[in-house]
């Protein structure tokens, strides 16, 4: 298929161009590069994609990259729910209106296949594990945008374009050194000798996906037949005193723990029932937390840990 990647140059599209090129795909990204992001990061391939650099939000930037695709993955978003919180009107340029625009893109383009990144921060009032008929609880713009998002993609089969959703666990692995999750920040922090900042009491839960999986379950929706709404994680309720244990094994350290205030509109606990996804998608995970951890670690830990 010839696919655009929005955000293509981030964390999660990083990995996921590299997986979609080696699986046949031609593949071509739409960012801005604000992470820093180079096209040495995609690999040593033969093949690599073509880059159009621009802010999704700007009409022209989009068409020019929707035009002749058949399908869109659309990952580019203003991350986190903190930042969300602390500057609602960033998260709205680009996961709001940055969705209409290359959803329009795409419309305008033809394209038949319509896949978005959206997040469980959709139900971060609801009570674990998460499940595709639960009524959204978004508690931060964050959350309201990416609510916003499914909802806009639900609706192009108006256009006909086959739209799926993906609610992303929190995803972790190689390529994430930028990243200002949870466990980039605690495997950057151990290499560095410096304390694990926990912030509350550390019993907050979460589901934690491996990058890997997460591209397997994108190019599986890729040949979705009808829309959908899918959960991905592994189901695995970790909380972050746990990850804390995790990482010191892996890392064979006994790193000292910051503790500091616990953060607003931080969800208590959250992981996924994954059988809907099991079920029409034909996915399940396959990596551990301990095996993502010590191959993230070692990408770090590698001269590969100056990517993205």
């Amino acid at each position: 298929m010839r696919v655009l990647v929005t955000g293509g140059a981030g964390f999660v599209g990083a990995n996921l161009v590299s997986y979609l090129i080696d699986h046949g795909h031609e593949v071509r990204i739409l960012d801005d590069l604000s992470a820093g992001s180079r096209p040495e990061w995609w690999g040593n391939r033969s093949k690599r994609p073509q880059v159009v650099e621009g802010h999704v939000e700007d009409a022209a930037s989009a068409r020019r990259a929707t035009r002749g695709m058949d399908a869109v993955v659309h990952l580019a978003a203003k991350p986190g729910v903190a930042d969300s919180v602390a500057h609602p009107e960033q998260d709205f340029r680009s996961n709001v209106l940055g969705t209409f625009t290359v959803l329009d893109g795409a419309r305008r383009a033809g394209v038949r296949t319509f896949v978005f990144a959206s997040s469980g921060a959709v139900l971060a009032g609801a009570t674990p594990p998460l499940r595709e008929d639960m009524a959204p609880a978004p508690q931060s713009p964050y959350g309201a945008s990416k609510l916003y998002g499914e909802g806009l993609v639900a609706a192009s089969d108006v256009f006909g374009i086959t739209g799926v959703s993906l609610r992303f666990a929190n995803v972790y692995g190689p390529l994430s050194a930028h990243k200002g999750s949870v466990i980039a920040q605690f495997l950057k922090r151990v290499l560095a000798g410096r304390p694990l900042l926990i912030y509350g009491t550390g019993r907050q839960t979460r589901d934690f996906l491996f990058v890997e999986d997460v591209c397997t379950a994108v190019e599986r929706a890729l040949g979705a037949k009808r829309k959908g709404v899918y959960h991905l994680g592994t189901g695995v309720e970790t909380s972050v005193n746990e990850l804390v244990r995790a990482v010191q094994k892996v890392s064979g350290t006994k790193g000292q723990v910051d503790r500091q205030p616990a953060r607003p509109a931080d969800a208590a606990r959250s992981f996924v029932d994954l059988s809907a996804a099991r079920r029409a998608l034909k996915w399940s995970p396959r990596v551990d937390l301990e095996e993502g951890l010590r191959r993230t670690l070692e990408w770090m830990r590698s001269s590969a840990g100056r990517g993205p």
